[in-house]
């Protein structure tokens, strides 16, 4: 398990009471070891691609210490501990140190806003690095949306239901450059298909869609699942989408991997639905964008160093 950004900021100055020069990617290698991390989580990413979590976590424990003047940078990226670091490790418990940090965000916050009418209701939580902080509220934020975009597809009609699975498909590339690729049957027909996506200009082979418009608490059982299972493996690609608000049985679920691809069925359930809608923006405007810049190492290791 990945510790977190407290533990990391102590074992940090300790690993540095050595005395000797270090840079993150080093500082990486030793943590690891220290806390017996596997390969995975060594090297896991954040949920949004926003880079590595344990070398972000080393990255921003030394910008704390750093700030705190716990540690010295020698030159830019490298990072070696100072008397006062020293002092701090052989005459103060862990907890006693990271409350030193602590206090010294929360000025270094304060200051900054001390001209202004900003106002602090809440100090970042300590435990969080502030791209973990960036992470979570954007996470927040999509799960606010989802929930949104969840209540309102129930307010619609189940027909409305079907339109946006084969929009979503097509949002997702299925279908690709085709003329009217998507398709919802006619309710008298459908035989248990809903919708669907041709994937060559004849329609030899498509994919079909069946949708659930069904309360949270209303799963879909396997009874449905096989019934639409049926109607697929009668089609010529035997490939097919089985969509609901809801959720599906476990019954349903063991039902289609006992198949083993054939036919070809996916189950998506109402969270991995708003998910996808999100996440190709179907029925979404952009209300923000934020760029987060990084350093270009390679346009600073360029220049020379003051050497003194």
């Amino acid at each position: 398990m990945i510790p977190k950004f407290e533990e990391i900021r102590i074992q940090v100055l300790k690993e540095l009471g050595s005395g000797k020069t270090m840079r993150a990617k080093e500082l990486r290698i030793v943590l690891a070891k220290h806390f017996n991390l596997t390969e995975k989580e060594m090297t896991e990413w954040y949920p949004s691609g926003n880079g590595e979590i344990f070398l972000d976590r080393i990255t921003w424990a030394l910008s704390y210490l750093f700030s705190s003047k716990l540690v010295d940078k020698p030159k830019r990226g490298d990072y070696k501990i100072n008397e006062k670091g020293l002092k701090m490790l052989s005459s103060c418990t862990d907890e006693q140190i990271n409350n030193h940090i602590k206090e010294a965000q929360k000025n270094k916050t304060l200051s900054k806003h001390k001209e202004t009418n900003y106002q602090i209701d809440k100090i970042q939580n300590d435990e969080l690095t502030p791209k973990e902080s960036l992470d979570n509220s954007y996470n927040n934020i999509k799960r606010s949306i989802q929930d949104e975009i969840l209540t309102t597809i129930l307010t619609k009609t189940p027909q409305e239901l079907e339109r946006l699975a084969v929009k979503l498909l097509q949002s997702m590339g299925y279908g690709g450059e085709i003329k009217n690729s998507g398709v919802v049957t006619k309710l008298s027909n459908d035989r248990g298909i809903d919708g669907i996506i041709k994937e060559d200009i004849l329609g030899f082979n498509h994919i079909s869609i069946q949708t659930k418009r069904y309360a949270l608490d209303n799963k879909v059982g396997r009874e449905e699942v096989q019934s639409f299972v049926g109607a697929v493996a009668g089609t010529p690609s035997k490939k097919g989408v089985f969509i609901t608000t809801s959720d599906f049985t476990q019954g349903a679920i063991e039902y289609i991997e006992s198949l083993n691809g054939s036919p070809i069925i996916i189950l998506i359930n109402g969270n991995q639905l708003t998910e996808y809608i999100y996440d190709y923006g179907l029925g979404l405007q952009t209300e923000k964008v934020l760029k987060v810049m990084k350093m270009d190492m390679d346009y600073w290791d360029s220049m020379n160093d003051d050497i003194k």
